[in-house]
């Protein structure tokens, strides 16, 4: 049953990730990856929201399955953000990759710990 969870969670993250993307990717004449950025971010709050509320004892391991691993294993994206900065780590773009590098750190983990700051206050 666990890995139907995760399956599930993958179907509806996958495509998002990719709709996400794409819109987020449209709006901007850059060759600076700000969909992945943005996918990468969101997953990061989901995920830091989930396990606040599941360390509140709001949500159970089922869901953390469902929305942990499936749909944010496939929302978010290590793959693509290290293509992507690899990518840009050619001449005259290797200030976006560090940039790509350093606000995608920066912003995930802001995002994760914001989200499980989140979770704790609603939940607890």
């Amino acid at each position: 049953m666990n890995w139907l969870l995760v399956i599930a969670g993958a179907l509806v993250g996958a495509p998002l990730r990719h709709l996400t993307d794409r819109a987020v990717q449209t709006r901007h004449d850059s060759v600076f990856p700000w969909g992945t950025l943005t996918v990468n971010v969101a997953g990061s709050l989901v995920l830091g929201l989930l396990t606040g509320a599941v360390s509140a004892g709001a949500a159970s391991s089922r869901l953390a399955l469902l929305l942990g691993t499936g749909l944010c294993g496939a929302l978010t994206t290590y793959s693509t953000f290290s293509y992507e900065t690899l990518r840009l780590a050619g001449p005259g773009t290797r200030l976006l990759a560090l940039a790509n590098v350093g606000g995608t750190l920066v912003a995930g983990l802001a995002a994760v710990f914001a989200g499980v700051a989140l979770g704790e206050v609603f939940w607890e």
